[in-house]
């Protein structure tokens, strides 16, 4: 019987020790990156326009994460029969988070830029958690000398602003921001619903601007296979996660919950396939406020969909 270094090491609990996501290795040094996927806090929430909190995002979502932490021995999944995160096959660090100036939203976005830019140059895959959704710009931005993606968005929300009052940098701009580079091909806009933050000639844009975009309940009526059928095949994709994207009844602890959202396993399993269909090539998981969620759950949650993205995502393109 195996044991998994547990005899010759620490058993190190879940709520033991300093709270890395996951309890991967913390490497300080960003021209040190050696890793299949790092992992870079965005603590920036100066762009919502409701109630802020998502700031605190990173920190809840590491200590969260840490519930999955799995020891020394991988991710068993019976289902699959497949050890996901194996440590003997992959390598998950944490790079500690972006620094963030106090009411300076172009300095903080740059310096979210700057960790990403640092993750690709090092080969791994960038996973940054929010914050509001206004990281996703400067994520997108790190991508510009990089091959060409396509968006594929998790959110309740369109996102797709261009200006209001000269704020252009805001949670409601980045898919208009995303979508006006030339590095970003097409999107799909998955989850969008009810009272929406965009107005129509948003819509009209995004759909103008190469924006494919899906409710829930369309989502729903077709299923998995037919929604991978509208995303182009076998491209690059940079994935966005709005914790929005779920229902308030498993994710409360958000500035803008709607209700009539997606539960895990829809998500899981669609993350699972578009995995399979191209190559996910950036991912980020953006606002998570905790302090509107007293159990922790939503914090759970996403920590649990971000172990689990990872763990198929690495494994896929292993093969």
């Amino acid at each position: 019987m195996a044991d998994h270094g547990y005899r010759s090491g620490r058993l190190n609990l879940p709520f033991v020790g300093i709270c890395t996501f996951g309890k991967y290795p913390y490497v300080e040094d960003w021209d040190r990156i050696e890793a299949d996927a790092a992992i870079l806090g965005a603590p920036f929430d100066a762009g919502t326009q409701w109630r802020a909190g998502a700031r605190m995002g990173p920190r809840a979502v590491r200590e969260a994460s840490t519930l999955f932490s799995f020891g020394h021995a991988g991710a068993y999944d019976f289902e699959d029969d497949v050890t996901y995160l194996d440590p003997g096959k992959v390598r998950v660090v944490d790079i500690g988070d972006a620094d963030i100036i106090h009411t300076d939203t172009m300095q903080s976005h740059a310096n979210i830029e700057f960790g990403v830019r640092k993750i690709l140059a090092s080969g791994a895959l960038p996973v940054v958690i929010g914050g509001d959704h206004s990281v996703n710009i400067p994520c997108i931005n790190a991508f510009d000398d990089q091959e060409p993606v396509h968006l594929v968005q998790i959110d309740a929300h369109l996102d797709f602003v261009d200006e209001r009052h000269g704020v252009r940098f805001g949670h409601g701009n980045p898919m208009r921001r995303a979508a006006e580079q030339p590095h970003v091909t097409g999107l799909t806009q998955i989850g969008i619903r009810n009272v929406s933050s965009t107005a129509k000639e948003g819509y009209e844009d995004a759909r103008r601007m190469g924006s494919d975009i899906l409710s829930v309940r369309q989502v729903r009526k077709m299923g998995t296979e037919a929604l991978l059928e509208r995303i182009p095949a076998g491209k690059r994709y940079y994935l966005t996660i709005d914790i929005d994207g779920f229902d308030p009844s498993i994710a409360p602890g958000t500035g803008t919950p709607s209700h009539g959202g997606f539960l895990y396993y829809e998500m899981l399993e669609f993350i699972d396939a578009l995995s399979q269909r191209g190559d996910i090539v950036g991912l980020d998981l953006v606002e998570v406020a905790p302090d509107y969620d007293p159990t922790g759950g939503t914090s759970i949650l996403a920590a649990q969909l971000l172990m689990n993205a990872l763990g198929r995502i690495l494994n896929h393109r292993a093969g």
